[in-house]
């Protein structure tokens, strides 16, 4: 425990899983390395554990610990150099009447159905296409930090849905589902946009996005948002554009 001997997070305890499939790459096994007991874990502890390249799924903070791959690399965007591209300032015009509010986690029906009707359409047979909605509230609806969730409806109309968990050095994207059946949109791309913006409001220093794999066409579009900082050998490091290209 001496990599995060600098908080009181004594009590908690690190285990390996038994290796399942890749979620990214196809052919591999994968492995995580998980943090408990969960109800330890408040925002001052995960907000250290996410710098230290953790993660977290409902109540499950986890990082991946792989026997033969190191390809998933914690990213974060540096909030003060952002500065959009040309397509991605078409796309805040694009979305930018979005109507937005904030909200404490709560389960409405309207929610699940579009997280349905988005896995079908960009998920198909990824484990989480059939979700019930148990295993949807268990994902999305459970934590033990400092969370909120975030409306974009066009009209009445509910367009994109985001988890997002406030920590002590910036946001956390957990998760974000969009209407599949709008053409030409790109939900995505203004959505990650709308949370740098909102770090900005709150004087925070970064975008955590979770992991980024330079081979998965999944995780590609994060390194469309410069600077990005990846999480190698316990270190932050600059990642150049031209290496996160794909």
């Amino acid at each position: 425990m001496s990599l995060l001997n600098d908080i009181p997070i004594s009590a908690l305890h690190l285990y390996l899983t038994a290796p399942y499939p890749c979620s990214y790459l196809d052919g591999l096994e994968a492995r995580s390395q998980v943090a408990t007991p969960s109800f330890l874990i408040s925002t001052p502890v995960y907000s250290e554990l996410v710098r230290h390249g953790f993660r977290r799924s409902g109540t499950f903070t986890y990082r991946p610990r792989c026997d033969t791959c190191r390809q998933c690399v914690p990213v974060r965007v540096v909030v003060d150099e952002f500065k959009p591209t040309r397509s991605q300032r078409r796309s805040h015009k694009q979305h930018g009447d979005l109507n937005v509010t904030l909200h404490a986690l709560k389960d409405r029906a309207e929610y699940f159905e579009l997280y349905r009707r988005y896995q079908e359409a960009r998920h198909r047979d990824g484990g989480m296409d059939d979700d019930s909605p148990e295993q949807y509230r268990n994902f999305l609806l459970q934590s033990h930090v400092d969370t909120m969730l975030v409306e974009f409806r066009e009209g009445e109309l509910l367009r994109m849905v985001s988890v997002v968990d406030v920590l002590q050095d910036g946001l956390s994207a957990v998760y974000t589902f969009y209407d599949p059946d709008v053409a030409h949109s790109s939900y995505g791309t203004f959505n990650v946009l709308w949370q740098i913006e909102l770090c900005r409001k709150l004087q925070l220093p970064f975008l955590y996005l979770g992991y980024w794999i330079a081979d998965s066409r999944k995780m590609a579009y994060k390194a469309n948002f410069q600077p990005l900082q990846g999480l190698y050998d316990g270190t932050w490091q600059a990642i150049p554009p031209k290496d996160t290209s794909c």
